[in-house]
């Protein structure tokens, strides 16, 4: 695989990549390292599974992949410091059978453990250093879409962009990725690195992909916004028969956002097609090679909501099934890591 073709695949479903050029360099190297974190905050939900899915075409791409499993991010980001452990064990289940369950090459995938990294002396430093760097007014702002927002806000939040960008040179990648919620936190990285003797990366991002729910994205805080990845079978299809899906509308439709960044890739990379079944009286069942094929049909209301709502919730308990496996027997473990959730 040329450089060309490496670049296509990272690039595929991305909104914005700082920069190009300098990726372009780094798909030269051997073994190029890219790394995304996620903070151990809600319970994960299928959005998890965009990310994913991008981060495994790093993999085909011939990166090393590394997630953060951001325990001390969490606790920044109001996750009471008592649930830390427990959160960050349940996460270090869910997160790599996530991986698995699209294919993706696990063995090029490393797990590591936020605080391991953020407590070192030599890391703590660096952080008093970076701050030193950047105003509050600055701090304040790239925070402003990722971490919780208060009428009181606290100093942690000020703390979690800086972590953010020092956490590039820590876990020494090339490439950081994340959502497009993310961008003023990268762009800080890349400013302020070097500012303390370290070069700027490469940042990497892809959209936010719509709820389940009318307006908003996906998100652990809106319940009837996300499908969690423990919802059993029954769950997923009422959550799914009930999401919002205009007739013939493209805008804000979770559902079909859902296909175009993870069901219609995966299908895609297996020559397979994305079925969805209709009564015979309105012509059967069709079959979707390509994201734009299924939204040309959607747009053309040759699909009906109902009948993709019915296909996706196929393919979502499909994907689920694998992780369902991995969490049977764990049922204590939920309950201590989101007491708040009641029985699981």
């Amino acid at each position: 695989m040329d450089v060309n073709e490496k670049l296509a695949i990272v690039k595929r479903n991305t909104q914005e990549i700082l920069v190009e050029s300098e990726l372009k360099e780094v798909l030269k190297k051997k073994s190029p390292v890219v790394y995304i974190g996620t903070s151990i905050t809600g319970s994960p939900h299928i959005g998890y599974f965009v990310w994913a899915t991008k981060l495994a075409d790093f993999v085909r791409a011939g990166f090393k992949a590394k997630i953060l499993l951001a325990d001390v991010h969490g606790a920044l980001d109001k996750t009471p410091w008592d649930l830390l452990e427990k959160r960050y064990e349940y996460y270090s289940i869910v997160i790599p059978a996530l991986f698995e369950a699209i294919g993706a090459d696990v063995s090029k995938i490393e797990i590591v453990k936020g605080s391991d990294v953020q407590l070192k002396k030599d890391y703590v430093w660096d952080l008093y250093r970076m701050s030193t760097f950047v105003s509050v007014h600055d701090a304040t702002r790239s925070a402003s879409e990722v971490v919780k927002q208060t009428e009181s806000p606290k100093l942690s939040g000020l703390l979690y962009p800086l972590m953010q960008a020092l956490d590039e040179e820590y876990l020494g990648v090339d490439v950081q990725y994340g959502g497009i919620d993310q961008r003023k936190i990268l762009v800080l990285a890349r400013e302020v690195l070097p500012k303390i003797g370290y070069k700027s990366r490469v940042e990497v991002m892809t959209p936010l992909i719509p709820g389940l729910s009318a307006g908003g994205k996906m998100s652990s805080s809106e319940k009837h916004s996300k499908v969690d990845v423990r919802d059993d079978e029954k769950t997923v299809n009422d959550k799914l028969n009930a999401a919002f899906c205009e007739v013939g509308k493209v805008e804000n439709n979770g559902v079909l956002a859902f296909c175009k960044y993870v069901i219609l890739v995966h299908k895609g990379d297996l020559s397979q097609p994305f079925i969805v079944d209709r009564p015979a009286k309105f012509g059967g069942a069709l079959e979707f090679r390509t994201y734009e094929e299924l939204e040309s049909a959607y747009l053309s209301q040759k699909v009906h909501p109902m009948d993709l709502k019915k296909a996706v919730a196929r393919e979502v308990n499909a994907l689920l099934e694998p992780i369902r496996k991995k969490l049977k027997g764990k049922e204590k473990l939920v309950r201590e890591a989101y007491p708040d959730e009641g029985n699981v």
